[in-house]
């Protein structure tokens, strides 16, 4: 199979599709790469360590997805790579369709089949290809969270640690999954008051057993969240329903509740949000204010750290990269039930429920 791997050209999306050693991989099967020259730089894979592999360098994106059966990228194809995409052509990729109507009309328009990353479920119910990027989006919205506390930077100017004789900040995380665990682990080790709120008992009763003694757990309500706003810091909003919208766990006359100067950073934006106030930012312009309460809602917030993100990533996506490759999508997804939940858009139909419920389109399941 020929595959393709173009340069992201989301703003400030600084990783690629696969690292060299992913691509290496491919190439042992018998596989032709394509890497658009340039694809690499920004997450420290250079051109030559692509063509060291057996990479074929191209110059344009338009090239690579002239030339390739599988396309391999990090976030979803935006509105100059739409004329793009070829009828049966496999793109591999996060889409979070749920939360973004254009993107979805485009891929049915093109014919195109696409196969999420964040809808590969497998038997126990997890999500093999969204946990490394949730590690670290997790690791980096408590992270971010502490630095926009900065006066400077539009905070309520506390240090998250805070000193012998001062208390550290209170951080609420809502949704106790994979990034919520990352974030509460991050925000505790900083010194910070910790609060995981969540629905699941079972989820409470093992965060309760393996977190840090400065984090406490909650059942996630309205009531209960209301109550923990009056002295809270840093919301960190981590919320997911597999392919479907992320539902509104922070709304607008909530945030009154907040004091002044705090930090809500919406790690679901890529679903719609979880506060009702957030809309997507940038890495080049990342927060806005609401109400005197800082939003910062990136939506590829691993881009920053593009080195360890693309390593993440390749090595969880990278069996089934070569699967597709080897067997093609409708053989590999008909022998592994995991990468069949993949597949949302196959050919101009929507396949996957929760997408086609948000749009009211039928739905085709596979």
């Amino acid at each position: 199979m020929k595959i393709g791997i173009p340069k992201e050209i989301k703003n400030n999306e600084n990783r690629v599709g696969m690292t060299p050693s992913g691509v290496a991989e491919l190439v042992k099967h018998g596989h032709t790469v394509y890497v658009q020259q340039g694809a690499g730089e920004n997450s420290g894979f250079p051109d030559a360590d692509y063509m060291a592999v057996g990479a074929h360098l191209l110059p344009t994106i338009a090239d690579v997805y002239a030339d390739a059966d599988m396309i391999v990228k990090v976030k979803e194809p935006i509105a100059p790579e739409y004329p793009l995409v070829r009828p049966g052509q496999l793109l591999f990729t996060y889409f979070h369709f749920a939360s973004d109507r254009e993107l979805t009309e485009a891929m049915l328009m093109s014919g195109a089949v696409c196969l999420a990353y964040e809808t590969v479920r497998l038997p126990d119910n997890s999500l093999p290809l969204l946990v490394p990027m949730s590690e670290v989006a997790g690791r980096m919205a408590a992270i971010n969270g502490a630095y926009y506390l900065q006066r400077t930077k539009g905070g309520n100017g506390k240090l998250i640690c805070g000193v012998p004789g001062v208390n550290p900040v209170k951080v609420l995380v809502l949704g106790g999954g994979i990034v919520g665990q990352a974030a509460a682990r991050i925000a505790a080790g900083m010194g910070a008051n910790v609060v995981i709120a969540d629905i699941s008992l079972p989820r409470l009763r093992e965060l309760s057993l393996t977190m840090p003694p400065n984090v406490d757990t909650i059942y996630s309500s309205r009531h209960n969240i209301e109550k923990e706003l009056s002295d809270v810091d840093i919301v960190i909003g981590s919320v997911l329903v597999p392919g479907d919208k992320a539902p509104h766990l922070i709304t607008r006359d909530m945030l009154h509740k907040l004091p002044k100067g705090a930090v809500m950073v919406d790690v679901a934006i890529d679903q719609g949000g979880c506060f009702e106030t957030s809309h997507p930012t940038t890495h080049s312009d990342p927060v806005y204010m609401v109400d005197g309460i800082l939003h910062y809602a990136v939506a590829n917030i691993p881009g920053a750290v593009p080195h360890t993100s693309t390593a993440a990533l390749t090595n969880a996506t990278l069996k089934y990269a070569v699967a597709l490759a080897d067997k093609g999508w409708r053989k590999a997804c008909a022998d592994d039930d995991a990468l069949r939940e993949g597949l949302n858009i196959v050919e101009g139909k929507v396949v996957y429920q929760a997408v086609a419920d948000v749009f009211g389109l039928p739905c085709y399941p596979m």
